[in-house]
């Protein structure tokens, strides 16, 4: 993509995604307090700041606030998701010395569902495709993420279990399998009305990577959010992942990275 062109995509983005953005499950809800917007959600459902607009005279009251409303809440911890782009430009110091902890950086990649959806891409030899659509799938995901990422994923198990039940049009998940073994997982979800599908989770299991089952999943789901007229696949995507999405035809838009809160710091 050209400049001027990225500046229009993140444009939209900030917008849509973050901005505008909707609850990533019904059981959530989205406001807009002032210069914040935020998602709350009860359970194991994910908390958090998705777009500030903010200045040197405002963040550190505003940062203050926020805090004050997901601790009167109860809530265990709270994310505030940063882009290099916000503002003030030391939002990051302001954060951590409110006691939030940065976790590592990712890169904010989009690419068009067009031309990603028309990769040439056939599953690997041994290799099958299952769709998610049940606990049993959910399950096998996250055996993959286990065995990937080295962690347990109990909140991704519970927004998975919950869109499947209540929002199925919203997830589109897959796992690959060689076999009865999954070897590699990932989902996409998709908000109403919105030109953009984000791509998370994606995971193989290391004796398994270096086959094309990542390029794979990435095409299958482009393919599904090109049916539904979605324009722009997202990732945040990690010193691995970049790299692949980078030859498949992702641009990066920038880095963000979040900062959590757990009232222990």
């Amino acid at each position: 993509m050209e400049p001027d062109e990225l500046l229009k995509v993140r444009d939209r983005y900030d917008r849509e995604m973050r901005r505008d953005a909707l609850p990533d499950a019904a059981e959530a809800r989205v406001d807009r307090v002032g210069a914040v917007v935020r998602q709350t959600a009860p359970g194991q459902g994910w908390n958090g700041v998705l777009w500030s607009d903010l200045d040197e005279e405002t963040a550190d009251a505003e940062i203050a606030a926020q805090v004050a409303y997901f601790a009167g809440r109860g809530a265990g911890d709270f994310e505030w998701k940063l882009y290099d782009h916000d503002r003030p430009a030391d939002l990051g110091d302001r954060l951590r010395a409110a006691g939030f902890v940065p976790e590592p950086a990712e890169t904010l990649l989009v690419g068009r569902v067009d031309e990603l959806a028309a990769l040439p891409v056939d599953p690997p030899e041994g290799i099958t495709l299952r769709v998610v659509t049940d606990e049993a799938g959910v399950d096998l995901m996250m055996d993959v993420h286990a065995k990937a990422f080295g962690t347990e994923r109990p909140r991704i198990r519970h927004l998975l279990l919950t869109l499947l039940e209540e929002e199925p049009e919203t997830i589109a998940a897959v796992v690959a399998m060689a076999g009865d073994t999954p070897v590699s997982a990932a989902r996409m979800e998709m908000r109403p009305g919105s030109s953009f599908a984000g791509l998370w989770g994606g995971g193989t299991l290391p004796e398994w990577r270096g086959r094309g089952i990542y390029r794979l999943l990435v095409a299958h789901r482009a393919r599904i959010a090109a049916e539904r007229g979605i324009r722009h696949l997202q990732v945040d995507a990690s010193d691995d992942s970049r790299p692949i999405l980078e030859r498949l035809g992702f641009t990066r838009l920038g880095t963000t990275v979040p900062y959590v809160w757990t009232g222990t710091a």
